[in-house]
């Protein structure tokens, strides 16, 4: 048999910097994370501790199980996530390919046609902004995990087809396309 030897994440060894203007603050297992945009909060699981310090956080572990190591790094990813949005946005451009197919935010909703017999209106979440242009949809935001989740849900309701391309996809999305039916 192997003996696994699981250390801790690799992240999680270097202490995250506190940019300035940025002020990181907990209470019990929720950290809170203020910025110049705005402001975040996440609850993290009690087997990982979060020491702030000045300028910098530290992540430890409280239990060594497998499980609980492996947490470590995803906690790590989540508060350098949260710091980076609330001094930047986070942006996801969708693009809008086909004849007929466009999309236009009327208040909190994203009205598209897609090429259904109906219009498919999306309501859009709070502390996500949404603009339109000609063909392109633009996602923008201070929770990254928010950006990201409605950025997938706008693109599931038509994925881009492989013949034609025709569909919404990421703007740095390369669709393979497979050749057509060929005419004897």
């Amino acid at each position: 048999m192997y003996n696994l030897v699981i250390t801790m994440s690799r992240l999680a060894k270097k202490p995250i910097i506190i940019p300035e203007k940025t002020t990181v603050t907990q209470e019990g297992t929720t950290i809170l994370v203020k910025g110049p945009l705005g402001e975040l909060f996440r609850p993290f699981p009690p087997s990982v501790n979060v020491a702030i310090n000045d300028k910098e956080i530290v992540v430890t572990l409280r239990d060594t199980s497998r499980e609980h190591k492996a947490l470590s790094g995803t906690v790590v990813a989540h508060i350098k996530n949260m710091i980076a949005g609330v001094n930047k946005e986070y942006e996801k451009k969708l693009l809008i390919e086909g004849v007929g197919f466009k999309a236009a935010v009327e208040g909190a909703k994203l009205n598209m046609a897609l090429g259904f017999s109906h219009p498919v209106v999306v309501e859009v979440p709070k502390g996500i902004k949404v603009t339109t242009e000609k063909g392109v949809i633009n996602i923008s935001g201070i929770n990254k995990d928010t950006v990201g989740q409605f950025a997938a849900k706008v693109r599931a309701f038509k994925e881009p087809e492989p013949y034609k391309g025709k569909g919404i996809r990421y703007s740095d999305e390369v669709i393979r396309r497979k050749q057509g039916k060929k005419t004897a």
